[in-house]
C-alpha cells in the first residue's frame, strides 16, 4: 500500500473509515493522517452541498471522526474553527 497515494485519495484506497484502523501496514501516526486528509475531503464535500454542487460520494464524516476517536486523536472543538472546512 502506498501511502501517499491513499493520503490523496483515502476513499479511493478504502471503502470505510474502519478499514483505516484495520489496515496493518500503517502505523498510528499514518493512520491518522489519512484519516484527517479524509476529514478534510468530507468537510469540502459538505460544503460543496451546501452551495447545491453535490453529486460526490456519500457523505461519511461521522465514520472518519469516530475512527479518529478511535486513535484518541480527537479534535479540539474549543479552537475550532467555525467553517467547516477549517478556516476563518
Amino acid at each position: 500500500m502506498d501511502l501517499e497515494q491513499a493520503m490523496l485519495d483515502p476513499a479511493g484506497h478504502y471503502h470505510a473509515p474502519a478499514e483505516v484502523l484495520d489496515d496493518r501496514n500503517l502505523d498510528r501516526e499514518e493512520k491518522i493522517k489519512v484519516l484527517r486528509r479524509w476529514e478534510y475531503d468530507a468537510r469540502e464535500l459538505e460544503v460543496a452541498e451546501d452551495e447545491n454542487m453535490g453529486g460526490g460520494p456519500p457523505d461519511l464524516l461521522d465514520e472518519v471522526l469516530m475512527a479518529l476517536r478511535q486513535l484518541d486523536a480527537q479534535t479540539d472543538m474549543e479552537h475550532r474553527p467555525p467553517t467547516k472546512q477549517g478556516g476563518a
